[in-house]
């Protein structure tokens, strides 16, 4: 697997979590450990790009964390136009 930036990998975390999802069901997702999903939970938690749902026991992006996904998105379109080398997907 090639390296991943703490950018891309939040990318992956929002992305599992666009119809709610669990932590068991993110940690596949996003191809993380328990101990790093809980670090990014949180820091997802703290800068209010995803909520937690505890009746349902699930996490969901917000509206702030589906504006994350598409500024990446566009981002990483121009990257790659910039340089067909790289496979950022």
């Amino acid at each position: 697997m090639k390296y991943r930036s703490r950018t891309d990998i939040v990318a992956l975390i929002l992305e599992a979590a666009q119809d709610g999802a669990s932590k068991t069901k993110i940690m596949y997702k996003a191809f993380l450990s328990y101990t790093q999903l809980k670090e990014y939970i949180n820091i997802l938690l703290e800068n209010s790009l995803i909520e937690y749902y505890p009746e349902e026991e699930i996490f969901r992006i917000n509206e702030k964390g589906r504006r994350f996904l598409e500024l990446y998105a566009q981002i990483s379109e121009l990257i790659s136009s910039r340089n067909p080398d790289m496979n950022l997907k």
